[in-house]
């Protein structure tokens, strides 16, 4: 009992904490990726306006009524209508889209912005840098 106490209690210290740099800038890290970014979007606006830096596949998808979006993801077990993937939607602004799957890291601002009359959370990049080194494509917490 007390070992999953103090365990509980790092990880609410890792995710209250997100994980800020010194610069800070929130790093989304890995080990607990699915975990960071759950938490991120349940508590969207205390992130919004604050620079964030994660890992992932490039992806493009075409919706039908707003056409062409990219996302910056990972895959995961996933669950009733979001089956497989975790991550953010990525605004490119300027920056060129990537082939499908390529590995990359992505900074940029946490924002909200509006699609169908629904908001959305978004990350507008202000880099995107294709790596050598891949992550974990698929994870579980």
């Amino acid at each position: 009992m007390k070992k999953s106490l103090i365990v509980l209690v790092l990880i609410l210290i890792i995710l209250l904490s997100a994980c800020s740099s010194g610069e800070g800038i929130v790093e989304i890290e890995e080990r607990f990726f699915l975990t960071q970014v759950n938490y991120i979007r349940r508590n969207a606006d205390e992130y919004v306006g604050r620079t964030i830096r994660y890992e992932g596949m490039f992806q493009t998808f075409y919706w039908p009524t707003t056409g062409e979006f990219h996302m910056v993801l990972r895959n995961t077990l996933g669950c009733c209508g979001d089956d497989g993937i975790v991550g953010y939607e990525v605004y490119l602004g300027d920056i060129e889209p990537l082939p499908a799957n390529t590995w990359v890291e992505v900074v940029g601002m946490l924002e909200w912005y509006e699609v169908d009359g629904l908001r959305q959370l978004r990350v507008v990049a202000s880099s995107i840098t294709e790596m050598d080194e891949r992550g974990a494509e698929v994870v579980l917490q």
